[in-house]
């Protein structure tokens, strides 16, 4: 690996960290809670259904929602980053 790897792998770090909140927001979990319509939507709504009628403490949907509500914590945060810097890292890899 070479040097512009290294690079693309923390620009994507810092875009994954960057894009996460538009990305939740762009699919429905927002500050203020699910939007109406919204592929988060129709999330929540598998998984009340799959629970009889409720949404699973600590599920997909409810940390998803957490995440967009209050914003990334330190793991969210690691985990956006490590997404990204391994895309970076893996697109420089094909194209250079």
């Amino acid at each position: 690996m070479g040097i512009l790897t290294y690079l693309a792998a923390a620009g994507g770090a810092a875009a994954g960290v960057a894009a996460a909140p538009l990305i939740l927001g762009a699919v429905g979990f927002t500050s203020v809670g699910i939007a109406a319509g919204s592929y988060a939507a129709t999330m929540m709504s598998t998984a009340a259904l799959a629970n009889g009628g409720a949404v699973a403490a600590g599920s997909t949907v409810a940390v998803l929602q957490a995440a967009g509500a209050a914003g990334l914590g330190a793991a969210g945060s690691a985990a956006a980053a490590a997404t990204g810097s391994g895309i970076g890292g893996a697109v420089a890899a094909i194209i250079i």
